[in-house]
């Protein structure tokens, strides 16, 4: 056996510039589809490690847009760099990408057939057609409005002005469109939109679906994401993703503002939210909102009734807390968000996929959308608003930032409290999967 691994570890550099290529462009692919930095790093090593490079023989530096890998031989050095040219979520990449990791580490692939792995897992990336995504983004926003209190026909009325401005959205995205101005159009069509029908008085609660209908271009992933890396030092990338989802979250504003200024609504900032039947409608309405933003997150079709049963938990722990023992929303939703982790560090076992595919879409609907549309909506008319609006504009703004905190952090924990635990297992893994590799090579 001592006699493989030296032949292993003497070919571990042959054709380094290949394999290089090989692990940047799985680095890529996490980056360009929603994975944090710190991920991606522990994939680019875990990559490395099926390739039979030794861990301390590769570095990397990642930021947003710009991947740096470092491989040292005995006598040289290697760099390669990679650019993600775009930033999207897509869950179902994530998991492909993890399972290929494993399978070809257990059964020895060779590179080419690696990539030819990569090849066919970017070919079939989306296992919902535009129409069902579309659909899910409806459901998603209508989920969302459910959680706000509304009405049957404004539930209807969400589904049908979110569906409008995804395809809006996806209409830009094909055509060139600015990113910000794509979502800004898209903003504009589909509150524009619940704008109208709102003076048909289909509903008794007609402003529900002015709130509700743009929360599927929320960046929540980008927001866990920017909170995941500034917490695990990656400072860079961090700031880079909250300047980022600033912007997404001011073009949402800047759409609906002029939607609301043509439309003559004026009382946006002050809809109630009410929450209606916490313990019945929530449960049913978080589930709803979980599913369709898992649509939109191309979360794996096995795994959406596990998602939906999280968004589930995360909902009733938060309202229990909220509503039974009287803390604060920010709390409630830390709590909520943290149970789901914990319980997805044994779920990823299951289901043989990251965590985050399980934690993040279960914890969108908690994402406090509409407070930072309606800091940035007030903002953007500040001379026409008195200072208690402004007042109530800013404890909005402070109180979205807090819960977006109390997200992150929560389906962080595992991350948090037990990463060294949790990397300890992987890498044993990783050493009995390479060792049955050296096995094999003996016999």
């Amino acid at each position: 056996m001592e006699q493989s691994k030296e032949h292993v570890l003497t070919h571990a550099f042959s054709q380094v510039i290949y394999k290089m290529h090989l692990i940047l462009r799985v680095a890529r692919i996490l980056m360009e589809n929603g994975a944090d930095s710190d991920r991606t790093a522990q994939y680019i090593m875990r990559t490395a490690a099926y390739m039979g490079i030794p861990p301390e023989n590769v570095s990397c530096h990642i930021s947003y847009t710009t991947i740096m890998l470092n491989i040292k031989d005995e006598e040289r050095t290697y760099t390669r760099f990679s650019k993600c040219r775009t930033h999207r979520v897509n869950m179902f990449l994530l998991s492909g990408v993890s399972r290929m990791i494993w399978r070809a580490m257990r059964d020895a692939w060779s590179l080419e057939i690696f990539e030819q792995g990569l090849d066919k897992l970017q070919l079939r990336a989306n296992p919902y057609g535009s129409f069902m995504t579309a659909l899910g983004a409806g459901f998603a926003c209508a989920g969302s409005c459910a959680l706000f209190g509304c009405d049957l026909p404004a539930f209807f009325i969400t589904a049908f002005c979110a569906f409008l401005g995804f395809y809006v959205r996806r209409f830009c995205n094909e055509n060139g469109f600015n990113g910000y101005a794509g979502i800004a159009i898209a903003a504009f069509t589909a509150t524009f939109a619940a704008v109208l029908l709102e003076n048909l008085h289909l509903s008794h609660t007609p402003m529900l679906p002015i709130v509700a209908c743009t929360l599927f271009i929320v960046p929540g992933v980008p927001l866990i994401n920017a909170a995941n890396d500034l917490l695990n030092h990656f400072i860079t990338s961090g700031m880079t993703r909250a300047f980022d989802t600033l912007l997404i979250v001011g073009s949402v504003a800047f759409g609906m503002a002029v939607a609301l200024r043509l439309g003559y609504i004026t009382e946006f900032a002050a809809v109630n939210l009410s929450p209606g039947e916490i313990y019945l409608y929530h449960p049913l309405a978080a589930a709803v909102a979980a599913g369709g933003f898992s649509m939109i997150f191309n979360v794996p079709k096995r795994l959406l009734w596990v998602v939906c049963i999280g968004g589930i938990i995360t909902i009733l722990l938060r309202n229990i807390c909220m509503f039974e023992f009287g803390m604060s929303q920010a709390a409630g939703t830390f709590l909520g968000s943290a149970v789901v982790g914990v319980i997805a560090l044994q779920a990823i076992h299951w289901f043989h996929t990251p965590n985050i595919v399980l934690t993040i879409p279960s914890a969108i609907p908690l994402v406090p959308g509409i407070l930072l549309y309606r800091f940035f909506v007030t903002l953007l008319d500040i001379n026409n608003v008195s200072a208690e609006a402004l007042l109530n504009a800013m404890r909005n703004g402070i109180e979205g930032a807090t819960i977006i905190i109390g997200i992150a952090v929560g389906v962080a924990i595992p991350s948090i409290f037990w990463s060294r635990q949790i990397q300890r297992n992987k890498n044993n893994q990783q050493k009995k999967l390479l060792a049955s590799r050296f096995v094999d090579q003996e016999d």
